[in-house]
């Protein structure tokens, strides 16, 4: 795997400026099963304003990727348990395995910790082609749920912000 560890390497709030480039993020063909466009995660975005965090990733100019993170959900519906985590990524296809995806989440990690959360929750389709390798790979565990069919996993964040505990 190349890695890439840019000073340019940021998130950006998607505007009218870049939206256009947000919409052109695309994952491999054979991905496409695994994870929603990213227009979808904008409409999604729009009638979920107060928990939906879309972003774009960046690499200097260069648009990488596409996040979308959710936080303080009413999991359940029933006001016992209420997460935040990562509801969307899309790392451009010809700009996979070079960190952007770690970046990614290490970036909603910070963001929950900023919000004094202690786990971030995603959820992935299992099967081939799909992400679970990877995030096994930063230390998402499995939690024994399934929501819509996918895996649901969490990772346990420390106090000092250099990663899961």
């Amino acid at each position: 795997m190349t890695t890439t560890a840019t000073a340019g390497l940021r998130l950006e709030k998607v505007s009218s400026r870049n939206l256009e480039a947000a919409l052109g993020i695309q994952v491999r063909p054979d991905q496409e099963h695994a994870v929603d466009p990213v227009v979808k995660s904008l409409a999604e975005a729009y009638v979920h304003p107060g928990v939906a965090w879309p972003r774009l990733i960046v690499d200097d100019d260069r648009p990488v990727g596409f996040l979308m993170a959710f936080f303080d959900i009413d999991w359940y519906g029933d006001g016992s348990a209420h997460r935040s985590g990562l509801w969307r990524l899309n790392i451009s296809a010809a700009e996979q395995g070079r960190g952007y995806g770690r970046f990614a989440v290490e970036s909603v990690a910070d963001e929950i910790r900023r919000r004094d959360g202690k786990e971030l929750y995603v959820t992935w389709h299992p099967g081939p082609n799909g992400p679970e390798g990877f995030y096994l790979g930063l230390g998402f565990r499995p939690n024994g749920e399934s929501s819509e069919g996918e895996t649901v996993g969490v990772l346990k964040l420390d106090r000092s912000g250099q990663g899961p505990s």
